[in-house]
């Protein structure tokens, strides 16, 4: 079964000819480092035709909050990184844009889940669905994500994917309840936030960059060091993000600044305060992260600031990065390799 000729479970009819060539010069080294989605951006669309004619249901609230989450947008790092592995060994089959769309449900599914459990009222710029449609539906709107996830993985009919996607959804359910149990708690080590990152964020870029080198038939340690390259890219996105909610503008992340400190969240920088800031910083973070006390955001950020803890994490994204990059070394020269250096890159250069 392919997308070309769809199926019972619904999958569009994909004709390239359907959609315009991208304008952008994707063909050159120089325009991988430019703008590494560039390369995939007419594959991006591909994607976008399988989420949506995979959103259908008979119960009109599934389809509107699905097409509502969906129709957010977002980076859409975690199914471009299945194109880009792709195309990084040559694949030009259809079955990357399955999985690219499996990955971006599981994704969606986390997103209902997680802005919930943190109560949050606004992502991408845009109220949550929780703030707009309830808290009940979009936990079960989510439900309804994962098992479409399945239904599609399952049509891939290969054990390997559906193992790698069972894991990982396994592993990041976990890094849920492990960072559920970090909230509110000012005693979190950096290693137990390193490990909530790697199981929560990290494992789905890394089955996402496996799978697509998996599909390539590309030799067993290249996909090896494909699911090391998403697993670092996914550290560094994370870390950043925590930098962001530092130091980002509001309007510019999608995001209100400052909700990692209001949900409890001891985050990479808020760490390194408690372990390395005055007594006084130290007591201030530590009862703010227990209370989740936005109201002393500005004294937290000041300290933040001037004791170099953005500048450590931005540091350890940087590691990630580097890790992300050597990890491929070995990959034939090509633009799509050339794409996939520029993502991690962009990884910790991006100001949202």
């Amino acid at each position: 079964m392919d997308l070309a000729s769809g199926s019972k479970l619904g999958w569009p009819s994909y004709n390239r000819a359907r959609f315009p060539k991208s304008k952008l010069p994707v063909s050159t080294a120089d325009s991988s480092l430019s703008n590494p989605l560039a390369l995939i951006a007419d594959d991006m669309r591909a994607v976008d035709v399988a989420l949506r004619g995979q959103l259908h249901s008979e119960v009109p609230l599934v389809r509107q909050i699905a097409d509502y989450i969906i129709s957010a947008g977002g980076k859409r790092i975690r199914p471009a990184l299945v194109l880009l592995m792709a195309n990084a060994w040559g694949y030009r089959g259809e079955e990357q844009y399955k999985l690219a769309a499996v990955i971006e449900f599981i994704h969606t599914a986390t997103l209902l889940h997680d802005d919930v459990v943190d109560e949050s009222a606004l992502r991408r710029g845009s109220k949550t669905a929780n703030a707009v449609f309830g808290n009940a539906a979009s936990v079960l709107v989510g439900d309804f994500l994962y098992s479409r996830a399945f239904q599609m993985m399952v049509s891939v009919n290969n054990m390997r994917v559906m193992q790698i996607l069972a894991d990982a959804t396994n592993v990041i359910a976990e890094g849920e309840v492990q960072q559920l149990m970090n909230m509110h708690d000012p005693d979190v080590t950096e290693e137990r936030y390193l490990h909530v990152i790697r199981s929560k964020t990290a494992k789905l870029f890394e089955a996402a960059a496996e799978l697509g080198c998996l599909i390539s038939g590309a030799p067993e340690t290249q996909i090896n060091a494909a699911a090391e390259y998403g697993r670092s890219l996914g550290t560094a996105f994370q870390l950043i993000d925590d930098v962001l909610d530092y130091s980002g503008d509001a309007n510019a992340i999608g995001k209100n600044v400052g909700d990692d400190l209001r949900e409890g969240k001891p985050t990479l920088p808020l760490i390194y305060l408690i372990q390395h800031g005055s007594a006084q910083q130290r007591d201030l973070v530590r009862a703010c992260i227990a209370n989740g006390d936005e109201a002393h955001f500005d004294e937290v950020l000041a300290a933040i600031t001037h004791s170099g803890a953005l500048d450590y994490t931005r540091r350890f994204a940087e590691a990630a990065r580097d890790r992300a990059k050597a990890s491929i070394a070995a990959f034939p020269d090509s633009p799509g390799k050339d794409a996939l250096l520029a993502l991690a890159d962009l990884a910790v250069e991006r100001d949202r």
